[in-house]
């Protein structure tokens, strides 16, 4: 099984710039589509961005389309979600997911490993 562990996150002032990593176990990460997902206190879990196996394709919610990047290196097992122009709404825990499956990937039930989070708070 894939284990993942998410770094990166921290405290930022509106307008700022995070990147989040994400670290796969095993060596093959390259079979998992992988997503970041997010959750606010007392909010759902909800979709952030997701991307294929080899990297063809990236989808995004639309609430951080044009300024978050998802990318992936399948050399290192590590995904990237670089977050750019952050606002108070961005606060929140940020997971990491894989799946083995290639549709609906913007739905959490879709993954079947996870991150334990990293917090991203974004305050002046």
């Amino acid at each position: 099984q894939v284990q993942l562990v998410e770094s990166g996150g921290g405290l930022v002032q509106p307008g700022g710039s995070l990147r989040l990593s994400c670290a796969a176990s095993r060596d093959i990460f390259n079979s998992y589509a992988m997503g970041w997902f997010r959750q606010a206190p007392g909010e759902d879990r909800e979709f952030v961005a997701t991307i294929t196996r080899r990297g063809g394709s990236t989808y995004y919610a639309d609430s951080v389309k044009g300024r978050f990047t998802i990318s992936r290196d399948n050399a290192k097992n590590t995904v990237y979600l670089q977050m750019d122009s952050l606002q108070a709404e961005d606060t929140a825990l940020y997971y990491c997911a894989a799946t083995l499956r290639s549709s609906y990937l913007y739905t959490a039930a879709t993954y079947d490993r996870w991150g334990r989070g990293t917090q991203v708070t974004v305050s002046s």
